[in-house]
């Protein structure tokens, strides 16, 4: 048996004409100096705004199959979108028992400072969003006192619409697409208007 680490590297550049070369050699020594076993090295090449970055996405699969009992990274920026993205990724490595290193921050999950940091950025990604929330309230309130009309437009239509175009045969779906409503409020009302 070998305690040895296996280790996956992440890195990610915006464009072809950056080369992922200068996150990777640091990576790599890094793994050597520590002993570990670089099990894949995983490169996207694209906008860090990107939802869908496949080589992210692949190594998220590894570390739930259990292929990888750490993942280093340059830099949070490099491998994160947002704050809430970093968090959420390092509590699903976390769950999974799989340690996260940012090179550049000088973190590593396997140790108290490393475990204290991960703590304030879930604090932070948890104030992020409630912040926002708070902001989504107030101004729902403003827009509410101010006399706006929240919410879909209500369209008017009589029953005698609904039920005639029914009786020409017309599915729900056709009805909503001629009335302006959606097929769950057409088939409600049409159910109603038999109960009558």
């Amino acid at each position: 048996m070998t305690d040895l680490k296996r280790v996956g590297i992440y890195a990610r550049v915006s464009t072809n004409r950056q080369c992922p070369e200068s996150q990777l050699l640091p990576l790599r020594e890094y793994a050597t100096a520590r002993g570990f076993e670089i099990v894949s090295e995983y490169v996207d090449v694209i906008s860090g705004s990107k939802d869908s970055r496949p080589e992210l996405a692949r190594l998220m699969a590894d570390a739930a199959k259990r292929r990888l009992d750490a993942v280093a990274v340059w830099k949070f920026d490099r491998f994160a979108r947002s704050t809430r993205h970093l968090v959420t990724a390092l509590e699903q490595f976390n769950a999974l028992g799989v340690d996260f290193i940012s090179l550049s921050e000088s973190i590593d999950t396997s140790t108290p400072m490393g475990k204290m940091v991960f703590t304030v950025l879930a604090a932070v990604a948890e104030l992020e969003l409630s912040l926002i929330r708070e902001r989504v309230v107030m101004g729902l309130e403003r827009a509410k006192a101010q006399g706006k009309v929240l919410g879909r437009p209500r369209v008017e239509t009589s029953e005698e619409q609904l039920l005639a175009l029914s009786e020409q045969g017309l599915s729900s779906r056709q009805i909503a697409e001629q009335l302006n409503l959606s097929p769950s409020t057409v088939l409600r009302r049409l159910a109603a208007s038999k109960t009558c």
